[in-house]
């Protein structure tokens, strides 16, 4: 390899090793001590360079596109205050178990702690959210350093992407020049070839394993998976997600209904044809009827939970299972803790698509009491035509239960989700944000056929960078790409907005303004006012039309607040389906009012309950 000076050597060699590992795409950010790094990613022909001008929408980005993935994109930004703004998506995908690479240019050793300019302390800036960090050496043109570069960003990829996927921070010292400036006698003529050019592939490649129980331990768990009554509850997936079909087999085999958390992979798709997938438990559980005490009001508690992915987004799903006699045995690849009540039973270290395909082998299927499954396909019949506002169509189910009264048909936010996910196209990928958004999502929108992946970062669940998350999701696929995101949370990332038109991700954002923090109305301190409107609530009074100017989104205003004649929900539906069939992205805001959607949700709630389980949840 010929190279102008050491540091174009040194940055070649880190991004011939990224594509040698099977790196297709980088985020890079605009600085003057990354200008190696930059200019090696930009002429590299097999890889694709997203350019973001604000670092923590571009860290958002790269997980957002990991996310979808499974795969990681690195990158890379300059030093100081650059890198620290990488820092909340690291955590996100610390927790979420999300590939992220970070390279973070420096300066060189000699310059940290002189007061140099732009200068900080970047070693291990991220503390113990990475798998892995590594203070490169500075560039030199020798073979034993070269092969120890190449070796240690293949490992880093690797490790990123392996059994406990995560981030990983290289921090990368350049001393000046930084452009490809010829400096004489820099690069010896004499570098062994391998050093220099690599290998065919990567110089170190990596084969991954998969942990999974010896036969003795998979017997003994078959045998525990062997009872009338069993659920098998998902919550959100870790990239690149559960495998439906394996999921499948083993409810088939076991007779467990399966509850879905719609970031689990499982709530969509084909295989909701033919096993048991149940997405309205949020509204017909809680610990009230949980246990052996006489308040159950006939429901039967499951003796054998088996639990995949991260901790369920449901409040009242979490609660229920902590209530339970159980046996949960909890799968996870890693071996670390996810189940933050403490009650589960089994820790299983297994990876967990091929576990659920060994055990529905070894248990055969026909299992599973059918007057058990009954009991939650009637609960779930009869939330979700309540959430439709259809009880007639579950009036023999509500009769059984003795109980009657109205049923609140009012449009409220979690209709937006509702709508959505009945117009969306198919395929499709939604990315939802937290706080009601993704709540709605759980309670209110039932399984289906779609093909429809539905995404959010569930990690530390921060509602900064969920734009970027999105927009980096949908650079990855050709799916039709749709976020549903809040005030607040659009607030927060605007500046990922320009990813729209730098990075060509077409996107339908379907904005929820309801002037605040809306999920501080389902909290105690609601009724402490002040300080409830003017330090949770927030509202700020922000116009949002001004950004589909400035960023040329196709703009359309929907108010869910008036008592007009126009159904706001079918207006939304329209508003949609036409900007699915029109070229471009749009901006499709929802008004709405966070205490009235959050008292219907209420009178929602307490309808399903009473219709599923009879009488008053404190009788």
């Amino acid at each position: 390899m010929t190279a102008p000076n050491r540091n174009t050597l040194w940055a070649r060699a880190i991004v011939d090793e990224l594509v040698a590992s099977g790196v297709d795409a980088v985020v890079v950010s605009p600085g003057s001590r990354s200008t190696p790094l930059t200019m090696a990613a930009d002429r590299h022909e097999e890889l694709h360079c997203f350019s973001q001008l604000d670092e923590r929408s571009a860290a958002y980005f790269a997980l957002g596109r990991a996310r979808r993935t499974g795969r990681v994109t690195p990158l890379i930004c300059t030093s100081g205050t650059a890198a620290a703004n990488y820092h909340p998506a690291v955590m996100e995908a610390d927790r979420a178990r999300v590939p992220l690479l970070a390279l973070t240019a420096d300066r060189p050793p000699e310059l940290r702690d002189s007061g140099a300019n732009q200068t900080a302390d970047q070693e291990k800036l991220y503390g113990d959210s990475v798998r892995l960090y590594a203070d490169l050496p500075e560039p030199a043109a020798a073979d034993r350093t070269l092969r120890s570069l190449r070796t240690t960003v293949d490992r880093a990829v690797a490790v990123a992407e392996g059994a406990d996927p995560g981030p990983v921070h290289l921090n990368v010292p350049f001393a000046k020049p930084l452009e490809p400036t010829p400096v004489p006698g820099d690069v010896p003529d004499d570098l062994d070839p391998t050093a220099a050019t690599g290998r065919s592939g990567p110089f170190v490649d990596v084969t991954p394993g998969t942990p999974e129980p010896d036969d003795a331990g998979l017997r003994e768990l078959a045998a525990a998976l062997e009872t009338d009554r069993g659920v098998i509850v998902a919550g959100p997936a870790d990239p690149p997600g559960l495998d439906p079909e394996a999921v499948t087999a083993l409810s088939h085999a076991t007779g467990y209904p399966v509850l879905a958390d719609p970031l689990s992979g499982l709530r969509f798709g084909g295989h909701t044809r033919v096993a048991p997938v149940l997405g309205a438990y949020d509204a017909y559980l809680s610990e009230a009827i949980a246990g052996p005490d006489e308040t159950q009001r006939g429901w039967d508690d499951p003796t054998v939970v088996f639990r995949l992915g991260a901790s369920p987004t449901s409040k009242r799903l979490r609660t229920y299972l902590a209530a339970t006699d159980a046996d949960q045995h909890v799968v996870d690849p890693t071996g670390r803790w996810r189940e933050a009540a403490f009650t589960a039973t089994n820790l299983v270290v297994a990876e967990p698509s091929r576990l659920c395909a060994r055990l529905a082998r070894l248990i055969g299927g026909g299992g599973g009491d059918p007057a058990w499954r009954e009991q939650w396909l009637r609960a779930e019949r009869i939330a979700t035509a309540l959430h439709r506002g259809d009880p007639s169509s579950v009036a023999a189910d509500i009769a059984a239960a003795g109980t009657g009264g109205d049923v609140p048909t009012d449009v409220h936010e979690g209709t937006v989700l509702q709508t959505v996910a009945e117009a969306v196209p198919d395929p499709a990928t939604v990315f939802v944000s937290n706080s009601m958004p993704v709540r709605d999502l759980d309670r209110f929108v039932p399984p289906s056929t779609t093909n429809l992946t539905a995404l959010g970062n569930r990690g530390v669940s921060g509602i900064d960078g969920i734009v970027s998350s999105a927009l980096g999701a949908g650079s990855a696929t050709t799916d039709d790409l749709t976020l549903v995101v809040g005030d607040l949370a659009l607030y927060h990332d605007s500046n990922g907005l320009l990813a729209v038109d730098r990075c060509a991700v077409d996107v339908t954002i379907v904005l929820i303004n309801n002037d605040g923090g809306g999920i501080f109305h389902k909290l105690p301190v609601e009724s402490f006012d002040p300080p409830f409107t003017d330090s949770f609530k927030t509202p700020h009074g922000l116009a949002f039309e001004p950004l589909s100017t400035l960023y040329g989104l196709e703009y359309v205003r929907i108010d869910a607040r008036d008592d007009g004649t126009d159904d706001p929900a079918v207006a939304l539906a329209a508003a949609y389906t036409h900007a699915h069939e029109t070229d471009g992205s749009h901006l499709i805001e929802v008004r709405t009012d966070a205490e009235a959607s959050q008292r219907i949700r209420e009178r929602l709630l307490d309808a399903v309950e009473r219709a599923v389980h009879g009488g008053d949840e404190s009788s």
